[in-house]
């Protein structure tokens, strides 16, 4: 059984070191509870992930509690949940303790532009990963196709995508044997 201290270390030690959001740290989540941990298999986390784009909040404490929860439950749930947001709490006092008063200075403006370049390439790589997993039959690459197309064409709602996508798992998939 994994410790309440351990479960909250891991996911503190992700909230540091994540910068972008929730996509940015699924790569480190996927590194650290997938493959070393194994505490969830890498379809559980995608699963995690896309409920946690359904539901509201922050992708990221989303997937956070519900790992939490599947360890320990209503307190695993806590001590991960609590794990990632403590050191985005303790960085957000710091930065708006300093940032007004340096913020104009060029080296802070040169730093924060290769980190969106990083976050930028994590996200990439987590997209084309995710694809690689995600995408398994005609069934998805369409849904694929036609989500893309709603959102970048047609500028719906990620939520109203999102739920179609859903629907569509009701659909046979076009290449199933009948059994």
């Amino acid at each position: 059984m994994v410790s309440l201290w351990k479960l909250y270390a891991l996911f503190f030690k992700m909230g540091i070191f994540t910068f972008g959001g929730g996509y940015a740290m699924l790569p480190i989540l996927k590194n650290e509870a997938v493959e070393k941990q194994k505490w969830i298999t890498e379809e559980e986390l995608l699963n995690y992930y896309s409920i946690g784009q359904c539901t509201p909040g922050i992708i990221a404490v989303n997937a956070a509690s519900f790992i939490g929860y599947k360890l320990r439950g209503v307190f695993g749930l806590i001590s991960a949940t609590l794990g990632v947001i403590s050191p985005s709490l303790i960085i957000i006092v710091l930065i708006a303790a300093l940032l007004s008063k340096y913020m104009d200075n060029q080296y802070l403006q040169w730093a924060f532009g290769g980190i969106r370049i990083s976050v930028i390439a994590l996200i990439i790589s987590t997209v084309i990963d995710m694809w690689k997993k995600g995408i398994k039959s005609l069934r998805g690459y369409i849904v694929f196709i036609i989500a893309a197309i709603l959102l970048w064409c047609f500028d719906l709602s990620a939520i109203f995508i999102v739920i179609l996508a859903a629907t569509s798992g009701f659909i046979p998939d076009l290449r199933s044997k009948k059994q």
